[in-house]
Formats: C-alpha cells, structure tokens, sequence
C-alpha cells in the first residue's frame, strides 16, 4: 500500500488513506459533477436577449447583483461586464440562494438572478419566453432570468466548454465496464444536451446542492459502489457520503478536505489512472499472501 500510494503521488494523485486504495478498484459506478469537472470553471456568456432596456443594462443588473457571488457563472457575467467597460456599482443585501441563483438590493429594488425556480418562488411568470430558453438549452446552454423590481429583465445564456479529456476518461471508463453518471443542478435539456457530447450513461438534473448526497444515498442502496468526482464547496457531503470521494486539485479547500483521493493535475484520466493503481496494488497485495503462505507451508 505504501508502494501504491508512492506511485500516486508521482503521477500526480494523492491518496489519503489505505482504505481508498482498496476501494477504488471495486466501484461499479462513477458520478460526475459537471459545472468545474466536465466542463471548465469559466463558463462565458453567449447570449443576451433583453425583454425590458437594451443588452448593456439588462447586462449591468446581472453584474450588480453577481458582484458578490463566488459561483463561475457570476464570474461569468462580470468578466462579460468588464469587457463592455460597464461600470458596476455596490448592491446591498447580497444573498446567495443555494441551487437557484442569487439576490441583492440596488436603489431600493430587490433585483434576482436564476434558474426558473427562483422565479417562480418570487412570483414572476416566465412561460411566455419559454420557446427561446428551450432553444438555447438545446445547444447546452444555462439560461437564466434576470429580474428587478418584479419585472422580468432579460434572458442571460452561459456556455460551458468541456475540459480537454473528459470524453476520453468517459470512453476508458465504459472500457472497464464502469457505470458513469452526471449529477448537476442544471436542468434536463441542457444537461442531456452535454451529456450527449460525452456518451454518458445517466444523467441526474435538477438536483440542489443539498440533494446530491441523497442521490448518492439511493444508488448505494441499490449495491453499487459509487465515487463522486467534483471540485465546489457544493460537492462536499456528496464526496463524504460516497464509497470513494475524488477531489481535483484546482477545487475548493473543502472539496479537497473531503476527498479521498485528490487529483492534482485536474486531469479526469487520472481516474482511470487510481483505478489501475488499486487493482495493481490489490494484485500485488493477494500474490505476496499466496507466496508467503507456500513459503511458511514449506518452511514447516
């Protein structure tokens, strides 16, 4: 096991303890997250479609109320604002609200930015643009409304690009004969619609930060072995609960806290790479305890 964990360690992955190393040849089934695994953590804007003003302050509502958010989509929408040399002023009151989006209060209007859950929770109907937000879901796009003082601003789309090897690790994963899930808080047709790029097995929409431990929870019930695979501060419980918890390296301190295994490259292949690891160690493990019993049988 020191062997097996020394060998991680020179290609990059950290193995916290010997109970990973023999787990980690035993998984059945592999979940993803997708915002900052699959896809890189810069999300960028593609689309924005202005319902009430113009492009530039449906953009500079979006920006005042994401100045204080942490999540890549925010950073997404501030670069965007930058880039237009839109001046952004401090917004009061700013609340993150977990799996939906974010609020915050400018010039006395409480101005949201989110998902259609965070609309419908504030009592805003949506359902007259709702062929344009299907159209850009299609393409594997995040949309999400923009609102203030009750009225519906705009419609921002973000487009998440794949990271360089997450189709290859997906593709030596089905080699294995590993089940590969995709567990994210989008909803179902832009996850399918990345999905469907990386030929991955089932995909888990919708699901709020909170959930994805229970989604964990049921797949174990089912006998499988399961390791997440995430990097945000959102993948935490969802890391601890599973059998194996894989934290890349250029996640957040606690995702790594939690982690079994850390990837320090941020390289998805070194999944595969702990997998052989763990097989190769366990081989190695079984084959010392059979010659070392022929030996000590000869020996008496």
């Amino acid at each position: 096991i020191m062997v097996g964990t020394g060998k991680g360690a020179e290609n990059g992955i950290l193995i916290k303890n010997a109970e990973a190393l023999e787990t980690a040849h035993k998984l059945t089934t592999i979940i993803f997250d997708k915002t900052g695994t699959l896809t890189k953590g810069k999300p960028e804007i593609t689309d924005i479609i202005p319902i009430i003003g113009d492009e530039k302050e449906v953009l500079k509502y979006a920006a005042i109320v994401e100045k204080g958010s942490e999540h890549p989509l925010g950073e997404a929408v501030i670069n965007k604002a930058k880039e237009k040399k839109i001046k952004i002023p401090e917004a009061n009151s700013f609340k993150a609200i977990p799996g939906k989006g974010v609020e915050a209060i400018y010039n006395q209007k409480k101005i949201i930015l989110g998902n259609r859950l965070l609309m419908k929770e504030n009592k805003l109907n949506i359902g007259s643009f709702e062929n344009k937000v299907k159209e850009l879901e299609e393409q594997g796009k995040t949309t999400v409304f923009i609102a203030a003082d009750k009225k519906i601003l705009g419609i921002i789309a973000i487009a998440a690009t794949l990271k360089e090897y997450s189709k290859e690790a997906v593709e030596q994963l089905h080699k294995m004969g590993k089940e590969v899930i995709m567990i994210t808080g989008d909803n179902e047709r832009t996850a399918n619609a990345i999905a469907k790029q990386l030929n991955i097995d089932k995909v888990l929409a919708n699901v709020l930060p909170q959930d994805k431990e229970k989604e964990i929870k049921k797949l174990q019930k089912q006998n499988k072995i399961v390791a997440m695979v995430g990097d945000g501060i959102n993948d935490a419980p969802a890391l601890a609960q599973a059998d194996l918890g894989i934290a890349l390296g250029a996640g957040t301190d606690i995702a790594m806290e939690t982690g079994n295994i850390i990837l320090i490259k941020d390289d998805l292949r070194d999944v595969i790479t702990a997998i052989d690891l763990s097989s190769y160690t366990m081989r190695k493990i079984k084959q010392n305890l059979f010659w070392a019993f022929i030996y000590n049988v000869a020996g008496i």
